[in-house]
């Protein structure tokens, strides 16, 4: 497996599933335009790691669709052309079913902004990139909750996963024709920073007990997989979810 003169555009490759993939595509010799919100240092940290990488950082706030819109140009302009994007960059947020109305919407609004309308503007973008181009892979980072469900405090989280499940196979559906290819990996609960405000006050073993293989999966569970798609060599599987959950979820 190699991911050499592959040139990836990853969002949210700062901490958690991100930083475990671009970590991984970096070892495989690609260059990455790595994104960030907030936490830029933990990103020029990352390709630190790898000196003599031509790889960049990039910020945006990707609730807003027009820093997304701009996200795809810098990475683009900067590295020349991209050859595939993986659409990582996500928020789990809960709304409780006791909130007022406007409480609740913000959440849903905002979870929807960034989960699901950034990774719209950004496939818009990269399908014109790869139409251009004679092909491109596409990688969304989606869940097990777009098949299994969520809790009540996380309806907008699940309902935007079901949404980034069915635009990859659209896309894989839709624009095979021009060499575009399109996955998701569906990981179930992952540990990682993200997570970590749900695992305040919650038993993680009995979280691990949810699995077959009863311990919670790690972001780096998770990487090479997403590497191997990224390489080509399952273009053939293009459209399917993969599931990654230590066998807690199979559907």
């Amino acid at each position: 497996m190699s991911l050499k003169q592959q040139q990836i555009l990853l969002t949210g490759s700062s901490r958690g599933i991100g930083a475990a993939i671009a970590r991984e595509c970096l070892i495989q010799g690609a260059v990455i335009a790595a994104h960030y919100n907030r936490e830029g240092a933990a990103a020029q940290a990352l390709l630190k790691e790898f000196p003599g990488t031509n790889s960049v950082v990039l910020q945006a706030d990707l609730e807003d669709p027009q820093e997304a819109e701009s996200l795809w140009d810098q990475a683009e302009n900067q590295m020349g052309h991209i050859d595939a994007l993986v659409v990582n960059a996500g928020v789990f947020l809960p709304h409780s079913p006791e909130s007022s109305a406007d409480e609740w919407w913000k959440v849903w609004r905002k979870t929807l902004s960034v989960n699901l309308d950034a990774a719209g503007m950004l496939t818009k973008k990269a399908l014109d990139h790869f139409r251009s181009r004679g092909g491109g892979r596409i990688l969304y980072i989606g869940s097990r909750a777009a098949f299994r469900g969520e809790t009540e405090d996380y309806l907008a989280y699940a309902a935007s996963k079901g949404g980034l499940t069915s635009l990859a196979r659209s896309v894989a559906r839709g624009y095979g024709a021009y060499g575009v290819k399109a996955f998701t990996i569906a990981p179930g609960f992952t540990n990682t920073e993200m997570a970590a405000a749900f695992l305040q006050g919650t038993d993680a073993s009995a979280l691990a007990s949810e699995t077959a293989l009863k311990s919670l999966t790690q972001p780096e569970d998770i990487a090479p997989l997403a590497a191997f798609i990224l390489s080509g060599q399952m273009d053939h599987a293009t459209g399917t979810t993969i599931d990654v959950n230590g066998g807690s979820y199979m559907h």
